[in-house]
């Protein structure tokens, strides 16, 4: 099997970022979401409210969230924009709710960090 480029293990790293992210143990947990946000996070939520890692980090975890259903990420695809930024976009579902997603991911000194998202409803 060929190794992977730099541009594929880039693209993969925030791939599997994102999909943690997604996890309901990493939701539940604000030091693990803080874990994956660069300091400089920015999100436009598909509700239309805008987000920085603060009132991210204020509304997670185990006190504010209720048991949900798993949040399914489908049509994922990257593309490395330049070294160290990759552009990720893929379709969320999560409860009958449908959303286009588009993640922009930069390295930092302590690894990938998403640095913008957001999310628009679809039908």
């Amino acid at each position: 099997m060929p190794k992977a480029s730099a541009t594929d293990a880039a693209i993969q790293a925030a791939i599997d970022g994102e999909l943690r992210l997604l996890e309901a143990e990493v939701r539940a947990s604000p030091e693990l979401v803080a874990e994956f946000l660069d300091s400089d996070f920015v999100e436009f939520g598909a509700s239309g409210r805008r987000w920085d890692a603060q009132s991210i980090l204020a509304v997670m975890g185990p006190d504010n969230s209720t048991p949900e259903s798993p949040i399914v990420a489908t049509e994922i695809s990257g593309v490395l924009l330049a070294p160290g930024i990759v552009h990720l976009t893929y379709v969320s579902e999560h409860d009958g709710r449908r959303a286009r997603r588009s993640s922009l991911w930069r390295l930092t000194d302590a690894g990938w960090r998403v640095y913008f998202h957001q999310g628009t409803l679809i039908d």
